[in-house]
């Protein structure tokens, strides 16, 4: 009988110590964070939720307007004109803007 008296006033005193020493760095940590503001540990009290900007994303940019493809041939065939395209390059466009 006195093995087991023994083994449990050892437990007893181990479980004992456990408890102290997980006290204490509860406590320890608690006053750190309480320092750093945190309210839930005795700070400042924070500025609430609903009172702080929304963080959305930016809108994406309106869509461009639709281009016309008589006013790009148009342009084009100016383009022509004043010697800038010649006709091979004038006919690739003229077929990209009507295929599209």
């Amino acid at each position: 009988m006195p093995g087991l008296l023994r083994g449990v006033a050892r437990t007893a005193v181990i479980a004992g110590t456990a408890t102290s020493v997980s006290n204490r760095v509860s406590r320890r940590q608690a006053n750190r964070w309480g320092a750093q503001g945190d309210p839930r540990y005795g700070g400042a009290p924070e500025e609430p939720a609903y009172a702080q900007e929304p963080a959305y994303a930016p809108p994406p940019p309106p869509p461009s307007p639709p281009v016309d493809p008589v006013q790009s041939l148009k342009d084009l065939a100016e383009l022509r004109e004043q010697g800038i395209l010649t006709d091979a390059e004038f006919s690739a466009q003229k077929a990209r803007i009507l295929s599209a």
